[in-house]
C-alpha cells in the first residue's frame, strides 16, 4: 500500500473533501505542483484550474478550484479557495457561455468597462472547461 497524506479542500461556503490522498496535482502561481507523502512544507497561491487527487485506493478524482492557497504542513495538505466545485456540480455549457461572454466584453472595450474583471471572468471559465476535459480524458 502507498504512503498516504492527508488532504482537505475548503471553499468559502464548504468543505468538498477531506480525506487520505497518494498523489495531489494543481496549478500553483508558479506552476504546476504535485505533493505526495514526505514533501517539504510549502505555501503558494493557485491558479484558476483542475486538482487531480490520485486517492488512498487508487480511484482518481479530480476538482474545480478559481484560484486560492495550497498549504503542505507534515502530515496534511490543505486548499483553501474562493470556490471549490466537484465534477457534478459543473455545467459546461454554462462554462462556455461565460466564456463567450467574458470574450466579447474584451472585444468591445466602452468606456467604464473593468478590463481585470473580464479577464478574470474569462480565465475562469476556461479553467471550468480545462477541469472538464481534464475528467473527461480521466473517465476514458
Amino acid at each position: 500500500m502507498a504512503l498516504t497524506i492527508h488532504c482537505d479542500i475548503v471553499s468559502a461556503e464548504q468543505e468538498i473533501f477531506s480525506g487520505l490522498v497518494e498523489l495531489l496535482v494543481a496549478a500553483g502561481s508558479e506552476g504546476d505542483v504535485g505533493v505526495g507523502y514526505g514533501h517539504a512544507p510549502l505555501l503558494t497561491g493557485l491558479q484558476p484550474g483542475p486538482v487531480r487527487l490520485k486517492k488512498q485506493n487508487g480511484d482518481e478524482e479530480v476538482f474545480y478550484v478559481s484560484g486560492g492557497y495550497l498549504e503542505v504542513q507534515p502530515d496534511s495538505v490543505t486548499i483553501l479557495a474562493d470556490t471549490a466545485l466537484r465534477e457534478g456540480d459543473m455545467d459546461e455549457a454554462s462554462a462556455e457561455a461565460a466564456k463567450k461572454e467574458a470574450e466579447q466584453t474584451l472585444q468591445n472595450q466602452g468606456e467604464g468597462m473593468d478590463y481585470s474583471k473580464a479577464a478574470a471572468q474569462l480565465a475562469q471559465a476556461a479553467a471550468q472547461l480545462r477541469t472538464l476535459q481534464a475528467i473527461r480524458k480521466r473517465a476514458r
